[in-house]
């Protein structure tokens, strides 16, 4: 799986999120332009430096994925969520 970066953020391809979500590739899309998916990235500082944290948040649970600049996926965990996540801006 690879992360690409975009001037907009970074992008992690359907048919990678999904099943890592637990649902189907096609949901993907339609789930996050509803906000029933939220993200939100994160860059490494310190002894972090050279990472991006990207978290999702999905039906209470949460999935976080470390990456390295090139966008290679050095860690992934998903967990029950113990925040809110965040809410999605204006269209």
């Amino acid at each position: 799986m690879k992360i690409r970066r975009t001037e907009n953020g970074f992008t992690v391809d359907a048919a990678d999120l999904g099943p890592l979500l637990g649902i189907a590739a096609a949901e993907v899309p339609g789930k996050m332009r509803s906000g029933e998916i939220t993200g939100q990235s994160e860059t490494g500082v310190d002894a972090d430096e050279g990472r991006i944290r990207l978290t999702f948040w999905y039906a209470g649970q949460r999935l976080r994925l470390v990456c390295d600049t090139e966008g290679t996926v050095l860690t992934s965990s998903r967990a029950p969520a113990r925040r809110n996540p965040p809410q999605p801006g204006p269209a």
